[in-house]
């Protein structure tokens, strides 16, 4: 690991993480591959980020990731003397990137205080989990590389390894392995000693070894501190308080937390670092914790911790004594029932999580036949295992739908991910009813998916549907109506309904920013959309403005290599394109599009839109062969991943043609632009903005090669679909052989004239 220095596209100090030389066999490239590829996949603020990844002049694999100025949390602690409480706030902490690494499909396998360093922000301790190099992914693989573990072969740190891992070579292992080693690492933080002492570890036979990992239990907290002779005064002083004092603090909640975290039985472990840290969290707002088997005695202790001053004024009277033993049963049914739903919540999360590893994994050596299997083929997989697997369980079958569809969402393929969303819709109507705003959510994700294939009536129309359901029951400013109402303003942009889509967004953006945040990615949707609106109503000054605005929100709240920020990062060179800037428009376009392309893959929808926008700032720069090549690369692709239909591939069609015209291949662009304007006046409908644009593209075509006649037809179809821009017109010097024509100068005054009446 290398301190480095990035100097671009932002400066700032990075850690450089590179195989040593002579050290690149299979097995360490692979594991390299895969830290690289699990961090990548993580995007939260205690998980370290990556920025860039690549390869040395040598062929060596590094990547370049946050650097974390830290210390090990334990070392942390103790040199800052943090008491009980401040120790737990930051371990709930690390809980909770944990979690986002599960939800993600990561187990980390190492976790230790060394791999959990705290750093200063703005004089508040934040960690930061890092060394994911010997992560598992549960659901997906993450490296081209075979990665595999010898039989045997020891998968993390001892003091800090989980029994299942010290079983069988460590394969049969789920997120309860991780809840155990952050148990160790609480144990630390609560006592300043490790649960079992394996200081000879050195000594041990490796099958001694791993038998104490797997049969040895660790003493309680408050027993550890007890007879520790002069190391507990020491731990005492560094958390603030004395021996006598932090064993009793221990004593109870905390003992049961640490030992519930440490269980060798994995199913009488949490189920999940969430649940680990939901029960510290408890602990710390003097509430029952689910560690400890609920008695009344005890629920009483708790109540009189959280209302002391009410308990002891009440103590004087009767009558408030009766109060207070109704209150502490009706809270001990309270945690009963809250009890029984977090059991619930385990075991649906213990079947989610043995269903995704049934689906996959490929138990069958001859099933792959040699063959690698594609993140495609794996949805895939899951997909169709989910009716027959989970059947009898509608909730969980819709949940892992949905989960699904999202990710074939997000790999922009649409079809799997539609019909996904329908069947879980089905099922959600059926169980919870068509109103519960569950199903609602999912009619509004339907609808989306609707809209990215180009069908936009039925986008619209389950739109509205779901908005009038959502502002009658849940009111016009509740979060769900509001991202309905932003979506349906989105789709009126893309259906050419500028004015109606800036009405609408401009509405919804306000909402947003005072329901969600001036940050929050809904409020940054809303604007989105409204910087697209105001593209399709030429304010490009405006939309500049806000392109400009939300670039540098995203660039700070979700880092340069989201997907959110490079879509910005392309629309904002956009406008330079509109506006003439293009040395600007071309350097921004490559720097997101080289990016895009390693982080979403080469056929990406939004990378292919990308290089696109690319070639036709190419064309503009007279760079006509490049320019070319790009766009038919382009056009190729979003005929594989749209198909031949969708307004983007015919859009691409259409930009294609115009580089042709550039080139005086007359006879092959105008081809291309008629396939164009008839495919887009079927999918779009004759009367939208861009089926007028398309008019005047062949307008323009048919001047340049001569045909005067055509062209002024062209134009007349162009301007009786709402087409006015003079200057655009006027400036072209495809019109130079009609300028003395009356019939174009007549029709120029009428442009003219409408273009007035529409500012």
């Amino acid at each position: 690991m290398w301190l480095a220095e990035q100097r671009h596209p932002v400066r700032r100090r990075v850690a450089l993480k590179l195989i040593k030389a002579g050290m690149n066999s299979r097995e360490v490239v692979a594991r390299f591959e895969s830290e690289r590829q699990a961090l990548a996949l993580m995007n939260h603020p205690s998980i370290a980020k990556v920025f860039d990844a690549g390869a040395t002049r040598d062929g060596l694999p590094y990547f370049a990731m946050e650097y974390v100025a830290g210390e090990p949390i334990t070392e942390f602690c103790d040199k800052r003397r943090l008491n009980m409480r401040e120790r737990l706030e930051l371990f709930i902490q690390v809980c909770q990137g944990v979690q986002h690494a599960h939800q993600k499909a990561i187990l980390h396998r190492d976790l230790k205080p060394s791999n959990i360093l705290v750093t200063l922000v703005d004089e508040k301790p934040v960690p930061k989990i890092i060394d994911f190099g010997v992560a598992k992914a549960v659901s997906q693989s993450l490296t081209a590389n075979t990665l595999f573990t010898r039989a045997g072969a020891l998968i993390g740190t001892p003091a800090y390894m989980s029994p299942e891992q010290a079983n069988s070579g460590g394969e049969d292992i789920d997120t309860r392995t991780d809840v155990y080693s952050l148990g160790v690492v609480l144990y630390e933080l609560l006592v300043g000693a490790l649960p079992l002492d394996l200081t000879g570890i050195r000594n041990l036979a490796f099958h001694e070894l791993l038998r104490r990992i797997r049969e040895e239990d660790a003493p309680r907290p408050s027993t550890k501190i007890k007879t520790s002779g002069e190391h507990s005064s020491l731990a005492a002083r560094n958390r603030r308080t004395d021996p006598a004092l932090l064993g009793k603090q221990l004593k109870g909640d905390l003992d049961s937390i640490a030992l519930k975290a440490l269980e060798k039985e994995r199913g009488r472990r949490y189920g999940s670092p969430s649940d680990l840290a939901s029960d510290l969290e408890r602990y710390l707002r003097n509430e029952p914790v689910l560690a400890v088997r609920p008695s009344l005695a005890y629920h009483v202790r708790k109540f009189v911790r959280r209302h002391r001053l009410g308990v002891a004024a009440s103590a004087a009277v009767a009558l408030c004594l009766v109060a207070l033993v109704v209150s502490v049963l009706v809270d001990s049914v309270r945690i009963a029932r809250e009890r029984d739903r977090a059991n619930r919540e385990a075991q649906a999360a213990e079947r989610v999580a043995n269903f995704l590893v049934d689906a996959f994994k490929v138990s069958d050596p001859g099933e792959a036949r040699g063959n690698k299997l594609t993140a495609r083929e794996v949805l895939d997989k899951g997909a169709q295992k989910i009716e027959s697997s989970l059947a009898g369980e509608p909730q969980l079958q819709t949940r892992l739908m949905l989960t699904i569809a999202s990710v074939y969402q997000e790999l922009g393929l649409y079809e799997p991910a539609r019909q996904l969303v329908e069947r879980a819709l089905k099922l959600q109507s059926k169980v919870l009813g068509p109103d519960d705003p569950a199903t609602l959510r999912s009619q509004r994700l339907l609808a989306r998916l609707l809209q990215y294939q180009a069908h936009y009536d039925a986008a619209e129309k389950l739109y509205r549907a779901t908005l009038a359901r959502q502002e009658q029951l849940l009111g016009a400013n509740h979060p769900e109506a509001i991202r309905t109402g932003t979506s349906l303003g989105q789709l009126a942009a893309q259906q050419g309904r500028y004015a109606e889509a800036e009405k609408i967004l401009l509405r919804t953006s306000a909402a947003s920013e005072k329901a969600f945040g001036p940050d929050h990615p809904d409020t940054l949707s809303a604007l989105h959309g409204l910087a697209v609106a105001y593209d399709g109503t030429q304010q490009y000054a405006k939309e500049e403005t806000l392109w400009r605005e939300l670039f540098q929100r995203r660039l700070r709240t979700l880092g340069p290599d989201h997907p959110d920020t490079l879509d910005t990062e392309q629309n904002l060179a956009y406008v330079y394109y509109r506006e003439g800037k293009l040395p600007e428009a071309e350097k921004l376009q490559r720097e997101a599009l080289e990016i895009e392309k390693r982080i979403q893959g080469p056929d990406h929808p939004s990378v292919v839109l990308a290089m696109g926008n690319l070639a036709n700032t190419l064309s503009e720069e007279h760079r006509y062969r490049e320019a070319e090549a790009l766009q038919r690369e382009s056009l190729a692709l979003r005929k594989k991943t749209l198909g031949t239909d969708h307004p983007e591939t015919l859009f691409a069609l259409a930009n294609l043609g115009n580089i042709v015209a550039a080139q005086k291949r007359y006879p092959e662009a105008l081809a291309m632009l008629r396939e164009a304007l008839a495919g887009e006046t079927r999918v779009l409908g004759d009367k939208h903005p861009e089926v007028a644009y398309a008019w005047f593209n062949l307008a323009t075509a048919e001047a340049a090669a001569g045909n005067h006649a055509e062209a002024l037809r062209d134009l007349r179809q162009a301007v009786n679909r709402g087409y006015a821009q003079p200057q655009e017109i006027a400036e072209s010097s495809a019109w130079a052989g009609l300028h003395n024509d009356p019939q174009y100068v007549q029709l120029l005054a009428q442009i003219t004239r409408a273009a007035s009446a529409k500012n």
